[in-house]
């Protein structure tokens, strides 16, 4: 049985999505899914997508019933005889980390493939480093540090820290979340990466 999804695996099964839609819907990848999709990650096991607009958020829910998908967990949705739980979180929130700007916002996230119905980005490293932060967790911790190494040239982390610090503001424990900061700045001096 095999248990993580490749970006082809991903491709396929939104492309068969997409011949369901009779209008448009926008999904921006985050999370393990995004690093997958960014080739920073072979594989995932999550399949985490945000659904920015309400009513695409409406319409795709409704739809993805209608061919047998039902709710999983929190924000997952599965089909029988399907592995792979799908995540789908509603405006501008990844589990519990809501961020500042929309991702639909120029320069937010970077266009995968576009199909009839159906637009797939890519949240941007910003904010993709910050949900996973949010986290916290060891994995989380390892993803980012792959990111940042492998599109270095891509990030600056005077303005990731910039972002950081003001997305911390809105969490519930933003002392909490200031210290993740601080512990990560260290990995990456500790890597030769500076601001």
């Amino acid at each position: 049985m095999k248990y993580r999804l490749t970006k082809d695996d991903l491709v396929s099964s939104l492309s068969a999505w997409n011949r369901f839609f009779n209008r448009k819907v926008h999904l921006i990848a985050c999370g393990g899914t995004a690093l997958t999709l960014l080739g920073v990650k072979n594989s995932t096991k999550d399949v985490d997508f945000m659904v920015p607009m309400m009513e695409e958020y409406k319409y795709l829910i409704s739809t993805i019933k209608e061919i047998g998908y039902y709710p999983i967990g929190g924000w997952g949705w599965q089909r029988e005889g399907e592995e792979y739980i799908f995540d789908l979180f509603r405006g501008n929130n990844i589990h519990t980390t809501e961020l500042l700007e929309s991702p639909l916002k120029e320069g937010n996230n970077t266009a995968l493939f576009e199909l009839t119905h159906l637009y797939v980005g890519i949240l941007n490293h910003y904010d993709l480093l910050i949900s996973k932060l949010f986290r916290g967790d060891s994995v989380d911790i390892d993803d980012c540090l792959m990111l940042v190494k492998l599109k270095r040239e891509e990030i600056d982390i005077s303005i990731f820290k910039k972002r950081f610090i003001g997305a911390a503001k809105y969490d519930h424990n933003e002392e909490k979340q200031n210290k993740t900061l601080r512990s990560f700045l260290k990995i990456l001096e500790k890597e030769n990466i500076h601001g």
